[in-house]
């Protein structure tokens, strides 16, 4: 992950739907060609953010743990909004 996102948001705090919710939010008042980085928490936002992200049409560009603590269970992606 070299490329500084132009958006950031914590969701590590919420549950679903609003995890999903918040997401969704953000990418739509992006522009096409732009990044965002979302940081995560739990199993459910783990399978469906990146799921639902695609299946709108977006790229995914990087997922996984946090490097700096793994064992929290917080994950971070990055999202490219494509249209």
């Amino acid at each position: 992950m070299t490329d500084k996102p132009d958006y950031y948001l914590d969701i590590t705090g919420d549950l679903c739907p609003m995890t999903f919710v918040k997401t969704k939010l953000l990418i739509e008042h992006m522009q096409p060609g732009q990044m965002c980085e979302i940081r995560l928490q739990g199993v459910e936002p783990l399978v469906n953010i990146p799921r639902s992200v695609t299946e709108l049409g977006h790229r995914v560009l990087d997922f996984g743990p946090e490097a700096d603590e793994p064992e929290t269970g917080v994950h971070r992606i990055r999202i490219l909004k494509t249209f």
